[in-house]
């Protein structure tokens, strides 16, 4: 039976999420998440995978392990909250620095922080890491964060915005960064080389030179009106002086951020501010880190997700968004503008890049739709030919797919072409149709080129389902005039384009024309709102973690400067033209609400609004609500229950069956 068939097989499948390569070349470290034995939880450990041998387990801990890196020796560095053994008073348990030596034993622990370590990175003998810090005198730090616990305050004073994030409360804590040196045991000369950035570091991307001397990292910059913009500055590490290496009032820099090898030059992201009629573009930046110039490379190249260095500086890797895809790019950094070389040619998607030293091979994450994650080695000494492509055996099993997969276009009304990835069960034939499901992604910047953990479509398949997941409007990889053609235009541009494309799967002779629903999260979620109040064309709607009045979720979300760019400020005639609740006595459509109350990108108070319009209006709905899960549904069990109650709900309205309240909700 397919690990698809039984969503608690499904969870139980382990995953790889990273990789990274030993300095000699001879190994890989990847993190593999997998359900631990309660059943409840998922855990993490440390797996070994040789270039050319079998993958083996390095760490194992009810606490986990993650952001693994190597040291220029070949030792492991690792952040876990594993409880240090040497130590009489293990304390809090927050992620501390691990090492893991190479010529193998225990792992110890070689820093530690009262408010923890997040993530770091080394170069030569020295290692930078990032640590949430209280003010005033950093020797009394775990006595004040002791009292302040023992007395029962959990009270923050912002003067400043934004007060949460993601899915946590900000504050009363800023992160900081510190630089420190390998030693024997632990690491010594442990300094603060940002000891008052204010909220400058949230979330910093950074890395080092590989001479350890200079630090390069993401700086918030805030402007008045709760704005910010991000600037990229270099720091030395000896003394701590910062200075501006990338930074003006129309763009953000930030990551993925790559020194050269040579230490001459860094590469980013330059993403533009936007406005209501300056649309989001992110461009490729490499610029020379003593004098700050820099420029734009490959700048059809967009919306790039990880880069990586060839050993010789003279180019770098680039994995992008592209037709449904996201391939490896060699772009080289010469002062000659050149277009990009494409090194991969299939179906795949690329992550977590790394050149080998001598400069032959790519290590990567390879996934796609129908691919689960996991190491490859990419050969690119074939120059602008295809890369030739191997699998290196995985910590992770690779499950067998119940159905095919196939691509699907379609030609909007003003002649773009749309683009999407079509699902099959198997047996799916013109004798026996399947019904649709249609997926509508996040974002809006986003693309259905990946595999997705959450949002899984061979689950669907598995239970008979054909699924179509488009690119619309706003879907990266498809240049930029795709996204301008949507911007500021949300719900109208967003729909026309799924029509066509819908139009097109449904003329199929083996999928069911009469029995389809639409589904969406975010963005995503947004638009299934969007579609329950413009169209009757589907049986049922489930809408994820959606946006219903825009000018609430505006002043709520975690990031309201963002959004106010686009949909302008309160009262703005774009509210009155987008906004989904504006439509609620157009909606027939039974709809399945789903939100979990620490999404606080797109807060509870949007599932809660929609429910309560539903209720009094007696539309026919659902309302499947997760207290402690964030924009996304990440426990095991509460996994379960989403797909069982998606999974019932599209059986009662596109099967015509008798609605079943699933066990994990009963």
């Amino acid at each position: 039976m397919s690990a698809f068939n039984d969503i608690r097989d499904y969870v139980a499948i382990p995953r790889v999420l990273s990789l990274k390569l030993a300095p000699d070349g001879s190994r890989l470290v990847s993190v593999v998440q997998s359900l631990n034995p309660d059943g409840k939880s998922f855990g993490t450990a440390l797996w070994a995978v040789p270039v050319d041998g079998e993958p083996y387990r390095l760490t194992r801990s009810s606490k986990g392990e993650s952001a693994a890196a190597f040291t220029r020796a070949g030792d492991v560095l690792f952040t876990s909250a594993r409880p240090d053994t040497t130590a009489k008073d293990a304390g809090e348990e927050v992620p501390a620095l691990w090492l893991l030596p190479r010529a193998g034993g225990e792992a110890r622990q070689v820093a530690a922080r009262p408010g923890g370590i997040s993530s770091f990175r080394t170069a030569g003998d020295v290692v930078v890491f990032a640590s949430d810090v209280l003010g005033g005198e950093e020797a009394a730090e775990e006595e004040r964060r002791k009292a302040r616990k023992d007395a029962g305050i959990s009270a923050i004073l912002h003067e400043g915005y934004p007060v949460r994030y993601w899915d946590h409360d900000l504050g009363p804590g800023r992160t900081r960064l510190f630089a420190a040196r390998l030693g024997a045991d632990r690491l010594e000369d442990v300094r603060d080389l940002t000891p008052d950035p204010g909220e400058a570091l949230r979330d910093a991307t950074f890395d080092l030179t590989p001479d350890g001397a200079t630090l390069v990292t993401t700086w918030r910059v805030p402007l008045p009106r709760g704005e910010v913009r991000t600037e990229l500055v270099a720091i030395d590490v000896a003394t701590g002086e910062r200075r501006v290496l990338f930074g003006d009032d129309a763009h953000d820099f930030g990551g993925p951020i790559a020194v050269s090898p040579d230490g001459a030059r860094v590469a980013c992201s330059r993403e533009r501010l936007t406005a209501l009629d300056v649309p989001a573009r992110s461009e490729l930046w490499i610029g020379d880190l003593a004098t700050g110039e820099g420029r734009v490379y490959a700048p059809d190249l967009l919306f790039h997700m990880d880069v990586e260095w060839a050993p010789d500086s003279s180019a770098v890797y680039v994995a992008a968004d592209h037709q449904g895809r996201r391939p490896v790019f060699r772009v080289a950094a010469g002062e000659d503008p050149a277009e990009p070389v494409r090194v991969t040619e299939d179906d795949a998607s690329y992550l977590g890049l790394n050149a080998s030293p001598d400069g032959r091979f790519l290590y990567a994450l390879r996934s796609g739709v129908g691919i689960v994650p996991g190491p490859v080695r990419i050969d690119t000494a074939q120059g602008g030919a295809a890369a030739e492509i191997a699998a290196l055996p995985s910590p992770a099993p690779r499950p067998e797919l119940p159905g095919t997969l196939t691509e699907i276009s379609a030609t909007a009304d003003d002649g773009v072409p749309i683009r999407g990835w079509l699902v099959l069960p198997e047996g799916a034939s013109a004798d026996d149709p399947a019904p649709l499901v249609v997926f509508i992604h996040g974002g809006p910047l986003g693309s259905w080129n990946d595999w997705q953990w959450r949002w899984q479509s061979w689950i669907m398949a598995a239970h008979g389902y054909a699924v179509l997941m488009p690119d619309p409007c706003m879907s990266t990889g498809y240049g930029q005039a795709m996204i301008d053609r949507g911007w500021g235009d949300w719900g109208p541009r967003t729909m026309a384009d799924l029509d066509v494309i819908v139009d097109a799967a449904v003329a199929r002779d083996d999928i069911d024309a009469g029995r389809t629903a639409a589904m969406g999260g975010s963005y995503g979620g947004y638009m299934a709102n969007w579609i329950a109040g413009h169209s009757d064309r589907y049986k049922a709607i489930v809408t994820h973690a959606s946006l219903w009045n825009l000018e609430q979720f505006v002043g709520t979300t975690d990031a309201a400067m963002y959004w106010q760019r686009e949909l302008g400020p309160a009262g703005s005639e774009r509210y009155a033209k987008l906004s989904p609740h504006l439509s609620l006595g157009e909606i027939r459509t039974p709809m399945l609400v789903i939100h979990g109350d620490k999404d606080y990108r797109v807060p509870i108070g949007e599932a809660l609004r929609l429910w309560w319009d539903l209720q009094r209006t007696e539309v026919e709905a659902k309302f499947l609500y997760f207290p402690d899960e964030n924009h996304w549904i990440l426990k095991p069990g509460n996994a379960v229950a989403w797909y069982e109650t998606v999974l019932a709900f599209l059986a009662q309205h596109v099967l015509g069956e008798e609605w079943k309240r699933p066990e994990s909700v009963a």
